[in-house]
């Protein structure tokens, strides 16, 4: 019974993403969440705080400004105080600037008493890298910026 609530929560949050609802997707977020993008460019690296991902999100947004997921599988293991999510998806990207493009891949979550502690994007970076570097050469300067990392507050 809880797994199917988690897969409900989780993909309501994919949908939240896809319309760039961000509350209920970073009130789920622990305090000192722990999210990994691959790559990197200026979507990659490490985040140690909600307010850094939130920070990451709104770079996100900005460089796409369409981006919708579609959830294909989730599944919860664990206990319902400490559980593991692999979430498979194909997202419909489309940069600022460039070509849309299907990116696919998985994020892996960590649930804590509710919370995610742990969120982690393993996704096509080279697609995420070759679009930024389109963005980038039209001048969008934020696709050329290093990585948002650590906390959120530097």
């Amino acid at each position: 019974m809880w797994r199917a609530v988690v897969r409900r929560r989780i993909e309501r949050v994919f949908r939240d993403i896809s319309e760039r609802r961000l509350d209920h997707v970073l009130t789920g977020l622990a305090p000192d969440v722990h999210h990994r993008f691959a790559g990197a460019g200026p979507l990659g690296g490490e985040r140690t705080s909600r307010a850094a991902v939130e920070q990451w999100f709104e770079r996100l947004f900005r460089l796409y400004p369409v981006l919708t997921f579609d959830v294909h599988r989730v599944v919860v293991g664990g206990t319902p105080w400490r559980a593991t999510v692999a979430v498979e998806w194909t997202a419909r990207a489309v940069p600022v600037v460039g070509e849309p493009y299907l990116n696919r891949g998985c994020h892996v979550l960590r649930l804590e008493k509710g919370r995610v502690t742990h969120l982690h994007a393993y996704e096509d970076s080279l697609a995420v890298a070759r679009a930024c570097d389109v963005m980038a050469g039209a001048g969008v300067v934020e696709a050329a910026a290093a990585p948002i990392t650590g906390d959120g507050t530097g």
